[in-house]
């Protein structure tokens, strides 16, 4: 569970990245060790239909914010930034849309650049070429995955458990990093919350589950990958 919050370990750009409805019953999360506790919100959140996920963190010196939801397996949309970079995602089945502002225009397209393709919706594949990396942001496995996995010891936080938007939650803490994870304790057992405090914490909040999402792919986006072919 790599709770310095880094969900992007892959992008090059170096970006690091719950309503549980009205059931009030324990879940008998509680009770079990903290790699049970884990294991729980891993395979709940895996199930999931839908999830909103948000917030602003600090890595690698880089303010980061990210505010996606996230559907299944067909994809997900929203926005996110990376200090001054700022990029709106859409991703539908195999294919990622990606609008950027100035900055990230210069960035990911260079001064040579057509100044068509500026300020544009450009589309490309989700699973292979430019765009392909992003598209992890809006996927709600990876980004479950690369939030929950890679984990080193885990404790009970030293307040266990506590009210998070609402929902009673367990705490658990990753020892080597000092991130601490929030589980649902009643009905299914969501992660709600990571945190980490410090000048390079942050918090990502993970709610809405299962709440319906209308993806909305861009009607007037620009291929890429047909733009190079004809290069």
């Amino acid at each position: 569970m790599r709770l310095r919050l880094q969900l992007l370990p892959a992008i090059a750009l170096g970006l690091a990245l719950a309503a549980c409805g009205g059931v009030s019953s324990s879940n008998g999360v509680a009770a079990k060790s903290p790699v049970e506790i884990l294991a729980a919100a891993r395979s709940a959140a895996d199930g999931a239909a839908t999830v909103h996920v948000a917030g602003s963190i600090v890595s690698e010196g880089q303010p980061i914010s990210l505010d996606m939801e996230l559907v299944g397996e067909k994809g997900g949309q929203g926005r996110l930034t990376l200090g001054g970079l700022g990029i709106q995602l859409v991703k539908l089945d195999r294919t990622v849309f990606v609008r950027g502002n100035a900055a990230f225009d210069s960035h990911f397209l260079g001064a040579g650049a057509p100044s068509e393709l500026r300020g544009k919706w450009l589309q490309a594949s989700a699973e292979g070429g430019a765009l392909a990396q992003l598209a992890s942001l809006a996927d709600l496995r990876e980004v479950i995955a690369v939030a929950l996995d890679d984990h080193g010891t885990l404790s009970r936080a030293e307040r266990d458990t506590t009210t998070i938007d609402g929902h009673q939650a367990v705490a658990i803490t990753d020892k080597a990093d000092g991130g601490t994870l929030y589980v649902a304790a009643t009905g299914a057992p969501y992660p709600l919350e990571i945190a980490e405090s410090g000048s390079a914490g942050g918090k990502l909040v993970f709610d809405r589950w299962n709440q319906p999402v209308t993806l909305t792919a861009p009607t007037d986006a620009i291929n890429i990958d047909q733009l190079k072919s004809r290069l």
